[in-house]
């Protein structure tokens, strides 16, 4: 028998699978609130960093510090993204997408804040997304 021990998560949304000490390690599937038309709000970890890795498909990854604009950025498969903790954050993606989560421990439970996305954080990610080719 194997000391190994695998996971995987094959179903839609978020499943974390791997703790130890404090963090997590999860998988996140495609859910309908990757699609832009059902985009509404945007969230924030206040007390830890949160770090995302594409696997497959595309995503947009955007951001908005406390004092800061709206950036996207076109994530690229197997590259290490760390939002830092305070930062508003959300994801546009294909149906195809999966990503890697590492994150504290219960984030999700105990330090998330969600706000709506606001009209022009939206028009931003809109022209971010016409320039892509990802609309429509």
């Amino acid at each position: 028998m194997s000391t190994i021990k695998i996971y995987r998560w094959e179903q839609e949304g978020y499943k974390p699978l791997v703790y130890s000490d404090g963090w997590q390690v999860a998988l996140l599937n495609w859910e309908p609130l990757f699609d832009r038309e059902n985009l509404d709000e945007i969230e924030r970890h206040n007390q830890t960093d949160e770090v995302f890795v594409l696997l497959r498909g595309w995503s947009v990854l955007f951001v908005r510090p406390e004092s800061g604009t709206l950036e996207a950025i076109d994530m690229e498969p197997g590259v290490i993204y760390n939002v830092p903790k305070g930062v508003w954050h959300n994801l546009v993606a294909s149906r195809d997408v999966a990503f890697l989560i590492v994150e504290n421990k219960n984030t999700h439970l105990n330090d998330t804040e969600i706000r709506p996305i606001e009209v022009g954080e939206l028009e931003l990610l809109d022209n971010f997304l016409l320039k892509l080719g990802r609309v429509g």
